[in-house]
């Protein structure tokens, strides 16, 4: 196992273990490796409306001050990042590097959780990914998804909840 895999893996437990703590109502879903929505919402046998988009964001406030948002919207739509430049009152916002948003999620891109562990991300979900009973998502892996209680998940992860989908 490499360091990077040893660090997701780490990141999978983290999150397990979290859900257990709190007694979360979750199933864990082994599938081929894919990271792509559409794929793996075929593969888990879902509608991609019911599937966690999470995209890290960088948004600039100033020249030298910068501030990243987990954004986690459905599958089936597209992160607004003039939305969550507003929201946090920013002069530009945009993809965080790969490189920082692995970094910031602790996992590849692919397999973004939809929980943030690091305080300098926060974590923003769009309302629409909460109409769902459940909502499914890659577990730091691309072979591994749970279905999550969404009433549990917004016990467990406490997002701000915002209009941050187009599409």
């Amino acid at each position: 196992m490499s360091a990077s895999e040893a660090v997701h893996s780490e990141t999978y437990e983290k999150l397990v273990a979290l859900l257990d703590e709190r007694g979360a109502a979750y199933r864990v879903i082994e599938h081929a490796a894919e990271g792509g929505t559409e794929a793996v919402s075929r593969l888990r046998g879902h509608s991609p409306a019911q599937a966690a988009k999470c995209i890290v964001v960088m948004v600039k406030l100033g020249k030298k001050e910068k501030r990243y948002v987990l954004a986690v919207v459905s599958g089936d739509k597209r992160v607004d990042l003039g939305a969550i430049k507003g929201l946090l009152g920013g002069s530009y916002a945009g993809f965080a590097s790969q490189d920082v948003a692995e970094r910031l999620s602790q996992c590849v891109s692919g397999t973004i959780l939809p929980f943030s562990f690091d305080p300098e991300l926060e974590l923003i979900v769009d309302p629409a990914l909460l109409e769902h009973p459940e909502f499914f998502f890659n577990a730091a892996r691309l072979d591994r998804s749970l279905a999550l209680s969404t009433s549990d998940y917004l016990k467990v992860a406490e997002p701000r909840v915002e209009s941050i989908a187009v599409g």
